[in-house]
């Protein structure tokens, strides 16, 4: 996929390596699944989800049970889901999605990410169309695994597309099927890391330069404890 997808894949791990801000996060959205949906995973699908990426980032066993009691506590942060939208350097689109316990604090804080880097914050939705919403699975290919007979198997669940670079496939479908897809590989025994993301209609080639700058910003960005997870045009 060529060097520019490699400096955004060493980018990407270098940032997902910092576990002292990944296991927050993680908690978080563990906390505010079980509080929507009840703390039982076989019955609350987004807190199977979010125990599922957990594990897939090594979270500790403890670290989410303790982030499902939490859930049922008295002085538990009533936490809003809530999107920003907005441009970085080189015109770049980045869509942000951020889970907070104070909008006023995390919209101040994104935007001033953007301004530092040079660009703005865009009014919402005017970039929701520039992406599309997709059901993202991934995993390391266990030995002997056939990706085109997984790829039929798949089919009926939802399956669209089905990738794979240096031992790792990615398997994409609709947001629609989600579930369907991560209960597939639940029956299969295979431990996935599964996501609803949002993938680039209209993706941009940068330059390696042009891509340091930007992975500035979305480093400031994945800092912030209120942002979730960072979206961008990036081919």
């Amino acid at each position: 996929m060529g060097r520019a997808f490699e400096y955004r894949k060493a980018a990407k791990m270098k940032r997902w390596d910092k576990m002292s801000r990944i296991f927050p996060k993680l908690g978080k959205a563990i906390t505010v699944a079980a509080k929507e949906g009840g703390p039982d995973p076989e019955t609350n699908a987004k807190l199977r989800t979010a125990i599922l990426n957990a594990k897939a980032q090594n979270m500790p066993k403890d670290n989410i049970e303790n982030a499902i009691k939490r859930a049922a506590g008295k002085d538990a942060a009533n936490y809003i889901e809530m999107n920003i939208e907005g441009k970085g350097p080189h015109g770049v689109l980045v869509f942000v999605e951020c889970m907070t316990d104070n909008t006023t604090r995390t919209t101040a804080n994104v935007k001033s990410y953007f301004n530092k880097a040079g660009g703005s914050q865009s009014p919402n939705g005017s970039l929701e169309f520039m992406f599309n919403r997709k059901a993202v699975i991934e995993f390391e290919k266990p030995t002997g695994l056939d990706i085109e007979e997984l790829e039929l198997e798949l089919i009926d669940a939802g399956l669209e597309e089905v990738d794979e670079n240096e031992g790792t496939v990615y398997i994409y479908g609709d947001y629609t099927k989600f579930g369907a897809l991560t209960h597939a590989f639940e029956q299969k025994g295979i431990a996935v890391k599964a996501t609803l993301q949002r993938i680039p209609t209209l993706p941009v080639e940068y330059t390696e330069e042009q891509l340091e700058e930007i992975e500035k910003m979305l480093d400031r960005l994945d800092e912030d404890d209120d942002v979730q997870a960072v979206y961008t045009n990036i081919a």
